[in-house]
């Protein structure tokens, strides 16, 4: 007979976390003095204050590189890259299906075609394997998440890239401060694209950044003309060139003024996240019947969120119970990431993206059927997620690595 701490809370035992986590502040008079000082300068326009200006100083200092661009989204910082990289009707760019929608917002803004290749099992990152078999004539790019805080394989990918002529964009909106062997996402390739909206590590309520890695200042002015209408402000000039299309995805002095103070506790919070998900990682990778996800080797992952997968045929109930016997224990916790791989989504079954018209998926050949990209079909279909805050105690992580450890022990198949 189990005991009342043995017995699951989902059955009626006592819950493994009785207490609440740790919380704290994520602004306080360090952002209020920014702002403060923005609102002082009588305009909130990035070319006449100082703000966003001194965020990107900032950002380029601690990305060690000497051109960004700031916008108004890490789903812009996405399409202003794109942009920049000339990508156009009826291009091909490939990229993961497992991400937020944000990653393939400014393809479809371009005309381009969204082409999903398979990821690796234990990174939940693109599989260069995949990704050198979806490479066609049609392809410009290879636009690469770096999910949850955890760096992708880039090595491979850059030579995929080298060798074919593509260029290469790097999402980094999960993965602020992450390395690959040593070097920070978002330097190794063409370009790389940060989020600032309120859920990722630093937040300006909303905004992005594009890291410019060429160090060619024609690159720099073509980014930075296609985050403002093609305007060129620079350096005290304004000239208009509208011989081509280009959005408008300004970020504003407010928050710029945000982003200054918000850099500052950037690295305290990254090295936080980084030691709970080492420690989660510890402490659930002997247990029966679980994959903790894997870091390429010489990497560090910042976790925005922990990912581990269930050895789904070793335990006598389903990824969901799992999931809601977690929850029970007072584990925040829940079933995958996204409901399904993006291609599974109805923009792609339909080949949708205007309302009434097959353009731009009628320009290519690209299929979305079930199966495309069966690892990562897989991963959504036998993982957990667990949240990760740099506010969290030692205890907390702890008390999440017994919960899973207690649950597991419960439902593991004899």
């Amino acid at each position: 007979m189990k005991t009342e701490t043995e017995r699951l809370a989902i059955h009626g035992g006592t819950p493994i976390k009785g207490t609440p986590f740790g919380t704290g502040r994520r602004f306080g008079l360090e952002e209020a003095r920014e702002v403060l000082e923005a609102l002082e300068q009588d305009t909130l326009f990035y070319h006449a204050g100082t703000k966003v200006k001194g965020f990107l100083e900032r950002f380029n200092h601690l990305y060690g590189i000497s051109h960004s661009v700031a916008a108004s989204s890490g789903t812009a910082a996405i399409h202003v890259a794109l942009g920049a990289a000339s990508v156009s009707v009826g291009d091909e760019v490939i990229t993961s299906p497992i991400t937020d929608q944000g990653t393939v917002i400014g393809i479809l803004y371009q005309n381009a075609v969204p082409v999903f290749a398979d990821l690796d099992p234990r990174t939940y990152n693109l599989d260069p394997a995949s990704v050198a078999k979806r490479i066609t004539p049609r392809t410009k790019a290879i636009l690469v998440v770096h999910l949850a805080g955890t760096p992708a394989n880039m090595d491979p990918i850059l030579q995929l890239a080298k060798q074919n002529g593509l260029k290469v964009i790097e999402d980094c909106a999960q993965s602020w401060q992450a390395r690959y062997r040593g070097r920070l996402v978002g330097t190794m390739g063409d370009y790389g694209c940060f989020s600032t909206n309120d859920f990722k590590h630093i937040s300006t309520g909303d905004g992005g950044i594009v890291a410019v890695n060429s160090g060619d200042e024609a690159d720099y002015r073509a980014v930075h003309a296609f985050a403002d209408k093609n305007y060129q402000r620079l350096a005290g000039e304004v000239f208009r060139d509208l011989s081509t299309l280009a959005p408008n995805y300004r970020m504003t002095e407010l928050q710029g003024a945000v982003g200054i103070a918000q850099l500052e506790k950037l690295p305290g919070i990254c090295r936080r996240r980084r030691e709970h998900g080492e420690r989660l990682t510890d402490g659930l990778r002997e247990i029966p019947g679980l994959r903790v996800p894997q870091v390429p080797e010489g990497g560090e992952s910042t976790w925005w969120f922990y990912l581990f997968r269930l050895e789904t045929g070793r335990f006598t109930c389903s990824r969901d119970t799992f999931s809601a016997a977690l929850q029970a224990e007072g584990i925040p916790c829940a079933p995958g990431y996204i409901p399904r791989v993006l291609y599974k989504q109805d923009l792609f079954q339909k080949k949708q993206a205007y309302p009434g018209s097959s353009f731009p998926f009628s320009l290519s050949e690209v299929s979305y059927a079930d199966g495309l990209c069966p690892e990562a079909e897989a991963i959504l279909a036998d993982s957990i997620r667990l949240p990760i805050s740099e506010f969290f105690t030692d205890e907390d992580i702890d008390q999440m690595v017994a919960a899973v450890r207690k649950v597991a022990r419960h439902f593991i198949a004899e």
